[in-house]
């Protein structure tokens, strides 16, 4: 038993190391004196200054955030309300778009890319901001609908009925006991739907125009010169807001529990 014990400890040692190993070498090499990510010399926070000075690498983190916010806001709109109407109602070929909804999360980016590519150029658009947060919002919105039809399937519809039994009308109880039910899955679909439209590549490769260069386009157009430690210094930056983000959402989901733990034992 403790042979397996010990076993299972160090593969999950291993599986963390292999993990974040990574990461922790980038963060070390943003403070590396030498602008090549080969050998650590010496240690140096200049890239940091360095960093706000390249106007391509700020522009491009720009169209990032502007593209995920936006992408990520209409998909959450559209993507809630598409999804309380499949959960909800009845209406022909219901059974179809439910299962058309799985096809952008299983077809492969490349696939995705070129095809929106092909019906942009049919339609003349001219490739920018505007087809980038179009085709983000067509690969998002799916993973959104997902979410927040898993927790319309375990939420009481007794919920709603009481609501309208006192006299809310169908629009209140939507706003002030639906939505705040389906919150979770509302914020969890929102959150897959940012962290996948700023880090993607492959679509935006095929949708995104001169002027419309975003974070992961420009560091995927530098590789073959190299990676230059100001890269390093602007990833380790979001690593640390994420870090203090979840750090943060962690203690207060912690003291939300201790306080439903001491109304439960008051009640007792």
């Amino acid at each position: 038993m403790k042979d397996n014990k010990f076993i299972d400890n160090l593969s999950i040692i291993l599986v963390l190391v292999f993990l974040f190993l990574p990461i922790g070498v980038l963060v070390l090499f943003s403070f590396n004196t030498s602008e090549l990510n080969i050998v650590f010399e010496g240690f140096t926070t200049h890239w940091y200054k360095d960093l706000f000075q390249n106007k391509a690498l700020l522009e491009a983190l720009k169209n990032s955030l502007i593209l995920a916010g936006v992408s990520t806001l209409v998909s959450t709109v559209i993507g809630t309300i598409s999804a309380y109407a499949l959960h909800r109602f009845e209406f022909p070929f219901k059974n179809t778009i439910n299962e058309l909804l799985y096809i952008p999360v299983v077809l492969p980016e490349l696939v995705l890319g070129i095809s929106l590519l092909c019906i942009y150029t049919l339609l003349k658009l001219e490739l920018g901001m505007f087809t980038l947060i179009l085709a983000h919002i067509s690969f998002s919105m799916p993973y959104v609908i997902i979410s927040v039809r898993s927790v319309l399937e375990g939420m009481d519809p007794n919920l709603e009925k009481a609501a309208s039994d006192l006299g809310a009308s169908k629009l209140k109880t939507f706003f002030y006991v639906t939505i705040p039910s389906l919150m979770p899955g509302i914020i969890s679909g929102a959150e897959l739907a940012f962290s996948l439209s700023i880090d993607d590549v492959v679509v935006s490769y095929f949708t995104a125009g001169p002027n419309s260069n975003t974070l992961p386009l420009h560091i995927y157009s530098i590789l073959k010169t190299g990676v230059t430690p100001d890269v390093n210094a602007l990833i380790t930056i979001m690593l640390g807001i994420i870090f203090i983000c979840l750090t943060t959402s962690m203690i207060f989901n912690l003291r939300k529990l201790k306080n439903e733990v001491r109304r439960w034992k008051k009640d007792l």
